[in-house]
């Protein structure tokens, strides 16, 4: 059974497009961990503390309220970083950004908890890239 030229080809340009994909996806799981210890540095250059009520959980965001020494209510848009385990109703210290308040972490979490399923995720896709790659390559599925 010969192959058809056609067929090597398209195989050669799904491989390439799924290390492309790779590419993309590595780039920003290095880059995510870095935005968290820039936004860490931005917090700890300008320390802030105090304890927040969490006012709703969700998938993407933990929303967290608070008030700052001169009686401001900040109430994070984007969320509070680092939020695994709270709980609606929960008190928790935070550490926020005096010059933006918007920034805000729970106390004692840093970018270092970031890199496990960061390095985890990236790990899974590369096994599921290489997967492919070999199936398409050793035995000639065709595409």
């Amino acid at each position: 059974m010969t192959k058809s030229p056609r067929g090597v080809r398209v195989r050669r340009a799904v491989c390439k497009a799924l290390f492309v994909v790779g590419g993309v996806i590595t780039l920003v799981c290095v880059l995510l961990p870095i935005a968290c210890w820039r936004d860490d540095v931005a917090i700890e250059r300008s320390m802030g503390q105090a304890v927040a009520q969490v006012d709703s959980v969700s998938f993407n965001r933990t929303v967290v309220r608070y008030a700052t020494p001169d009686g401001r209510v900040i109430i994070p848009s984007q969320g509070v970083l680092y939020p695994a385990g709270l709980n609606v109703g929960d008190n928790v210290r935070v550490e926020y950004d005096q010059t933006n308040p918007e920034l805000t972490r729970v106390a004692g979490r840093t970018a270092v908890l970031s890199l496990l399923p960061v390095g985890t995720f990236l790990v899974s896709v590369w096994i599921v890239i290489a997967a492919v790659v070999t199936v398409l390559r050793r035995f000639g599925v065709r595409v």
